[in-house]
């Protein structure tokens, strides 16, 4: 396992829908390598995003295992996959879902607050990662001052800053135009360069 972050072995999900069961996941099996950029792509309603959850231990798969970093993170409790998430794993959505009263690199900052993060050190590493998404000059603008790009950048920022190992991206340029798109995906291959992190991103789009 020491070149994958992820190792996913026949991960099935169903739901109960009217009666009957629909299984939204089929059996996937899959490895992301460490320290990439891997994007998933798919048609709308394909199970991406279900996939996503189970891989960031949002959810449980029905049946399959997954390992994240060599841990098995399907058969253990709640309590030990929140640890998970907040110490090893970043998260970064269609909806960027920034605090409105909070500027951008308040939004970051908090986001630390909430992981733990020493005091003497969200300073600086919120200033950090904001450069690192290209905002070094817009740290002090309010959410709806910046433009959809600029707030998933922001996103990505808050996603990074308790240098998770993994960070799911789901459907991240679903909500962008063509251009604004790529300059997110060249974000996380810059990431990926430079901080080592493992991406997994979702999308219909490839561009």
């Amino acid at each position: 396992m020491n070149g994958d972050m992820i190792i996913a072995e026949g991960v099935k999900r169903a739901f109960p829908s009217g009666g009957e069961t629909f299984w939204a996941l089929g059996g996937i099996t899959l490895t992301i390598p460490r320290s990439k950029l891997t994007i998933l792509k798919g048609r709308s309603g394909s199970g991406k995003t279900t996939l996503m959850n189970i891989l960031g231990a949002l959810d449980k798969p029905t049946e399959g295992k997954v390992y994240l970093d060599g841990k098995e993170i399907t058969g253990i409790s709640e309590q030990e996959r929140d640890m998970i998430r907040r110490k090893k794993i970043g998260f970064v959505f269609q909806s960027v879902a920034l605090v409105s009263m909070m500027t951008a690199y308040e939004n970051v900052e908090f986001a630390l607050r909430i992981a733990g993060y020493p005091p003497e050190k969200r300073k600086s590493r919120a200033e950090e990662c904001l450069r690192l998404v290209g905002l070094s000059g817009r740290m002090n603008h309010m959410p709806q001052e910046l433009s959809g790009g600029e707030q998933q950048r922001v996103a990505i920022a808050r996603a990074l800053a308790h240098s998770p190992d993994v960070i799911f991206a789901d459907e991240p340029t679903a909500e962008l135009d063509t251009n604004t798109g790529l300059q997110v995906v060249k974000i996380f291959r810059e990431l990926v360069e430079k901080e080592k992190v493992t991406i997994v991103m979702t999308t219909h789009d490839v561009g």
